[in-house]
């Protein structure tokens, strides 16, 4: 996702790196994963679960997009024979691969449509998406500014957008401290870009025109809900 110098062993986003594949484990099992994820960033693993369950309430006809799509952690909020159209979309084929196995496994790949796409240009209509996820997303983009743009703009008039991201905190605030070594190796790495801060978000999903939005952080982790006017 960014041609940045990649330390050994990592891997980038056009890989399968070791980044990605810790956090589809960690998320994928509860009781471990929220510890590690209270010790290492003091946030709760479950406002990741809440936040995602919001796809299994869509009703049949709907579309969803889910960018980054990544190991396909959104997945759990599906639900098989739900009836919905899913865009799994992710800039890595290898990420789409890794979704598409997550949703056999799942038993709901009959539903999900995995697309490449790059965040800041996507390749879909005007608000063509009752719901856009990005968890853990924003932070990764090279220009988080211009992907919460790009995706107000498929969501359509009364849409959702939701997702969570690593935000920039002060080294005072719940996990920030603790978050700085992930960062700066995560930017080295090529896997996080310049990411945002609360304010910052809630201004760009204004300035898309989102309205009733919310932004509930979870130590360095932000959890944001809003509506397209």
């Amino acid at each position: 996702m960014l041609d940045r110098l990649r330390l050994p062993g990592l891997g980038g986003w056009s890989e399968d790196p070791l980044w990605a594949s810790f956090y589809d484990w960690s998320v994928e099992h509860p009781r471990a994963g929220g510890l590690l994820w209270r010790a290492g960033i003091a946030s709760d693993l479950g406002k990741l679960y809440a936040a995602a369950a919001e796809i299994g309430r869509q009703p049949s006809g709907s579309s969803i997009l889910d960018i980054p799509s990544g190991g396909g952690v959104a997945l759990r909020g599906l639900r098989p024979g739900q009836g919905v159209r899913y865009v799994a979309a992710d800039i890595s084929p290898t990420m789409l691969e890794r979704t598409m196995d997550a949703a056999r496994e799942r038993g709901v790949a009959d539903q999900v449509d995995p697309q490449v796409a790059d965040v800041g240009a996507l390749p879909f209509g005007e608000g063509e998406f009752d719901l856009v996820v990005s968890f853990t997303g924003l932070h990764c983009f090279p220009d988080p500014h211009l992907a919460v743009l790009e995706m107000a703009r498929v969501t359509h008039t009364g849409g959702v957008i939701t997702g969570s991201a690593l935000l920039n905190t002060e080294l005072s605030s719940p996990g920030g401290l603790r978050t700085l070594p992930i960062r700066k190796v995560g930017r080295l790495a090529g896997l996080l870009g310049p990411s945002a801060t609360k304010d910052e978000v809630l201004a760009w999903l204004g300035e898309a025109g989102f309205v009733e939005a919310t932004l509930e952080m979870s130590g360095a982790i932000g959890y944001f809900r809003a509506v397209k006017g």
